[in-house]
């Protein structure tokens, strides 16, 4: 698909957003009941209770949900125009979201797109209001109704300075309503939620290593109207939000909302205006709101670069001692253009999606040479080079899917990374072949993107965890100026060595009434029950015998995991474990009669019946 229609902020509004309301009604639909009913929406699925809250402690105080008109007398969605000192943040641990969301009010379109202007306190006020977010290669629609949590008639999470502006609130509880409860915000990327509200594509900069010319690279991506958020590292969770002594907080995420220059004495100074979503706390060296190096400057320019100067959260430093106090800059870019030159593609993308399941496609990373061959490989053909250029362009970004809604179920972020590769990939292949790209490292974010310049070809993207036998679902997006596709399905004369010994298999067992010696006659019938007959025609066509084999070398090799002393036989207690690393989930009673049915007096299961169960189950 072209990527404008997922990343451009033009015509934003007009991108459809599928409804996450447990019966699929849409907030209109809800909006138009409740008038119609002369009621105000009340959200069964994420409910004014303490499980909204919090999943793994019980709420610390008195907390009362109230609706904003209880709050106040005259509640407005939003007050003279949504902007970045909207976000006061509160109880809540997550910075990372408000760092972003001041970034989004820098975006009018994707605000617009985010928070819709449709819904308000005026005469069709209902109780109900809806924002927009992408998730996983989709726009969704979340709706919430607006009882919010406080503490004597005061919000507790974010707010606005305003008393009576409720839009960031509100954006708020339906983010957490999305990822199960405001206690999954705590602690995260602002990358993350920079791409959720505008689907874009995430670069992250060291900038103890960054360019020589990073800071073109920051204005050229406000320029084009990119997000761009900033953080400093921690050496232990005691330093979490400690406070320096100018005035910067270690562990928390600030928003990127400007850069700048002045001339002073002759002399150029670069500037970068960074934001802290506390809504106050600010930087107090040079360049701060009231230090004296503004008085070296220009009237017009200080007019221009200090307006709505004051206690909010905000400030200017010089982008030396911006580099020298942060450690990180997250970028967000509304396209894969890159930011060190000047061009600008039209790029399309491709989108792949897949599991890393334990005991079949969760291999790890390649320092596990025996089991890394077993990840989800993809391949992909690059064929035409970029139009400028004889190489093509190419920027692949991994991410986890839905880890944070885990949170409740002790699950989080996995590490993850990538590689790309010219030839199928066989366990062999690894012990003397490498990579042709790779990401830069493994890393437990949701993310992690890579940009590559690779000549014109075949090649196999494999996505992995670092450990093996960790378990995620994933999305892969691969952006390239000419649309990647996978390739083909190969010619006998342009087979892999593999496929060739592949086919001369099938070759010898077509039109053999018993495809595999070793089958019993019960396993056969649910071969060809599940399988052959799947297409209608009672016969097993080479390609889709190439894609049964694929998956029963799978099989195998997770019966093979199971057997670890190589009876040819798994324990029927290790067989729940085995179904469900297949990518089977059965509840207890079914797994109690398959116990029943195919294990023997010393509750083991021999092969053949560990696949008849497979099968009858595919």
């Amino acid at each position: 698909m072209p990527l404008q229609s997922n990343l451009s902020g033009k015509g934003s509004s007009a991108l459809k957003a599928e409804s996450t309301q447990w019966d699929g009604r849409s907030f209109e639909e809800l909006r138009q009941e409740c008038l119609s009913n002369g009621t105000l929406f009340e959200d069964e699925d994420f409910p004014a209770t303490d499980s909204s809250l919090f999943y793994s402690q019980s709420t610390p105080v008195s907390i009362e949900w109230k609706r904003p008109k209880e709050l106040c007398d005259n509640p407005r969605f939003i007050v003279g125009g949504a902007d970045r000192t909207d976000i006061c943040q509160g109880q809540l641990g997550d910075c990372w979201l408000l760092a972003a969301v001041a970034s989004l009010t820098l975006k009018k379109d994707a605000m617009a797109h985010v928070v819709p202007t449709d819904q308000g306190f005026d005469n069709r006020y209902a109780g109900i209001f809806h924002f927009r977010f992408w998730q996983h290669n989709k726009w969704v629609d979340v709706v919430v109704d607006d009882k919010l949590p406080s503490v004597r008639n005061k919000l507790i999470m974010l707010h606005s300075a305003s008393n009576n502006e409720f839009w960031s609130a509100l954006l708020e509880k339906a983010y957490a309503k999305m990822h199960g409860s405001y206690e999954s915000l705590k602690g995260g990327s602002t990358m993350e939620a920079m791409e959720d509200f505008t689907g874009g594509v995430g670069e992250m900069y060291d900038t103890k290593s960054c360019p020589d010319n990073m800071f073109a690279i920051m204005k050229k991506a406000l320029n084009r109207g990119s997000m761009m958020g900033c953080s400093i590292d921690i050496s232990s969770s005691a330093e979490s939000e400690a406070k320096t002594s100018t005035g910067l907080v270690k562990g928390h995420a600030y928003s990127v909302t400007g850069v700048d220059e002045v001339t002073i004495r002759g002399r150029k100074v670069k500037l970068v205006r960074v934001r802290n979503p506390w809504g106050q706390v600010e930087w107090n060296g040079p360049w701060s709101d009231n230090s004296r190096e503004w008085d070296s400057v220009d009237s017009s320019d200080k007019n221009r670069i200090m307006q709505n100067s004051r206690e909010d959260g905000e400030f200017w430093m010089e982008f030396e001692d911006f580099k020298r106090n942060y450690n990180k800059v997250e970028i967000c870019n509304m396209t894969p253009d890159a930011l060190t030159d000047n061009t600008k593609r039209h790029w399309e993308v491709e989108m792949l999606e897949g599991s890393w399941i334990r005991g079949s496609t969760a291999g790890g990373c390649r320092n596990y040479i025996d089991t890394f061959w077993t990840n989800p490989q993809f391949k992909l053909r690059l064929n035409d080079a970029d139009d400028d250029d004889d190489v093509c362009s190419v920027v692949v970004a991994l991410m986890q899917k839905g880890r944070r809604k885990l949170r409740k179920e002790g699950m989080d972020l996995q590490t993850i990374g990538f590689a790309m590769y010219k030839d199928y990939l066989s366990k062999d292949f690894f012990r003397y072949n490498g990579s042709m790209a790779r990401s830069k490292t493994y890393i437990n974010m949701r993310e992690v993107s890579e940009r590559f310049t690779l000549p014109p070809g075949d090649y196999v993207l494999v996505p992995t965890i670092f450990q093996p036998h960790k378990e995620a679902d994933f999305l892969v997006r691969v952006f390239s100026e000419k649309k990647a596709k996978p390739p083909p399905p190969s010619e006998p004369e342009d087979e892999t060595d593999e496929e060739k010994g592949l086919r001369r298999l099938f070759d010898k067992l077509a039109g053999d009434v018993r495809i595999f010696r070793y089958m019993t006659p019960e396993f056969y019938d649910i071969f060809l029950k599940a399988v052959i007959q799947s297409d209608g025609t009672g016969k097993l066509e080479f390609q889709e015998f190439k894609v049964f084999w694929e998956k029963m070398k799978k099989w195998i090799m997770l019966f093979l995991s199971f057997d670890t002393d190589r009876s040819g036989k798994m324990s029927s207690y290790e067989l729940r474990i085995a179904l469900k690393a297949a990518g089977m989930h059965l509840n207890n009673d079914l797994l109690q009669l398959i116990g029943l049915r195919f294990a023997d007096d010393n509750f083991d299961i021999d092969f053949d019946d560990y696949l008849t169960c497979i099968l009858k189950h595919f």
